[in-house]
């Protein structure tokens, strides 16, 4: 049955059917050919599969991170970053990484996070001399920054669909994503010293310079720092998080910066609309799949089927790093973290894996696969916009993977990096 639920699966996929109804559809055999239930059970598993406490976090977090952009927050960010960074070798490839790692912040997501990239810095990166495929490399693999830093929806996700603290996630990611933010730029500097790409400025900037750019941004930087005190004293659930980023997102546009116009509160209530239906829908379609694959005891199966393979830990990892990736490949993250984690997750806590640490190593392998050809998300969405072939992508990018491969052993082997913010502070 398992066999004909994964076939099924991918012939939808293939076929061109939208990924949450491939979900549902390919799990409805298991309801009809069972005969111990009716099929209107995956009618109520679809409604009850979007009645979760923790799920509210995620139209609010969407939702205060549309009205930040609305506010004109990102253009104040593009600035401080340039100043930060735009003095170095490689300078608006630099501003894009860092810049990544402030819209952590806001967006939440990296596939957000890489289509406003490739356009607000796309054209400037490939007038200045970089080649299209290398500037769509740099602003993919950019924006797996974005997937760890809180509000991370990805991690929001993972800890509803595998019952582990959204507090602790957000505080775990937090390391892992500022130390990739420098291993990046590390190797953009290197990269663009051996292809002669000048600095964005001729010039340090002033400390006067810094100092009012920064207090532009002020506001957007204290987002997540918001969220860490806030878990960190007890102040609010990751529910309420979201609730109090609204408010205060409101208060930026309205009071301080004085640009949250009626009609682009307007819009970004559309957009974030928009934004949950996609992630409800999945999230829907996919508590339809997670109950027949329980019902066939995958999760239980696919432990015993590794156990026979290897009992070592690290194979075991080693296992799940791969079947993540190629995944990644084909699925869009949210699909991914609802479809493929469920699965994974019991073979990894047998293993006796840390569920936070193992959800923001998860978090970034999915992400990797959605800049890896043939058909990563991230990937297509940065090449469609900046009109580039995949396959000159492959060539740029492939320095990039690998010193992603090699950050990915380190979080992997050393889970002290992701779990000493959450142990310490929660």
């Amino acid at each position: 049955m398992l066999l004909m639920i994964a076939v099924l699966f991918v012939f939808f996929l293939v076929v061109g059917m939208p990924v949450a109804f491939a979900l549902a559809l390919a799990s409805i055999p298991v309801f009809i050919l069972t005969g111990t239930m009716p099929p209107t059970v995956a009618i109520q598993k679809m409604v009850t599969a979007t009645q979760s406490f923790p799920l509210l976090a995620v139209p609010f977090f969407i939702l205060a991170g549309n009205l930040m952009n609305a506010t004109g927050i990102t253009e104040k960010l593009v600035k401080f970053s340039r100043l930060l960074t735009g003095w170095l070798a490689g300078g608006l490839a630099q501003v894009s990484i860092v810049l990544s790692l402030m819209m952590g912040g806001i967006s939440g997501s990296a596939v957000a996070d890489a289509s406003m990239e490739a356009r607000l810095l796309g054209p400037s990166m490939i007038a200045q001399g970089y080649s299209k495929a290398s500037t769509a490399a740099i602003l993919a693999f950019g924006s797996i920054i974005t997937a760890t830093i809180p509000p991370s929806i990805g991690l929001i996700l993972f800890g509803f669909i595998n019952e582990v603290s959204i507090g602790r996630l957000f505080l775990g990611g937090i390391i892992p994503g500022v130390l990739l933010t420098l291993v990046l730029m590390a190797a953009t500097w290197v990269i663009a010293v051996r292809r002669g790409h000048e600095p964005d400025m001729q010039r340090m900037p002033t400390s006067s310079e810094l100092g009012a750019s920064f207090m532009e941004s002020i506001w957007a930087l204290a987002f997540p720092v918001i969220l860490i005190v806030g878990f960190r004293f007890g102040f609010f659930t990751a529910t309420e998080a979201g609730v109090f980023l609204v408010f205060y997102a409101l208060f930026i546009g309205v009071f301080i910066y004085g640009e949250l116009t009626v009609e682009k509160f307007y819009d970004a209530m559309k957009q974030s609309v928009s934004d949950l239906g996609i992630i409800m829908l999945l999230i829907m379609m996919a508590g339809v799949l997670g109950y027949a694959i329980t019902i066939e005891r995958a999760p239980q199966q696919i432990t015993e089927f590794v156990t026979t393979l290897s009992e070592q830990p690290s194979v075991i990892l080693l296992l799940v790093v791969m079947v993540l990736i190629v995944s990644g490949m084909f699925l869009e993250g949210a699909a991914n973290i609802l479809l493929v984690t469920p699965i994974v997750m019991p073979v990894l806590t047998a293993a006796g894996f840390d569920p936070v640490h193992m959800g923001v190593l998860m978090v970034f392998l999915i992400n990797i696969g959605g800049v890896t050809p043939p058909v990563g998300v991230i990937m297509f969405t940065v090449c469609g916009i900046l009109d580039c072939r995949t396959g000159a992508f492959a060539k740029a990018a492939l320095p990039y993977f690998v010193v992603m491969t090699g950050f990915l052993l380190v979080i992997a082997a050393l889970p002290a990096i992701t779990l000493f913010l959450p142990s310490t502070l929660m």
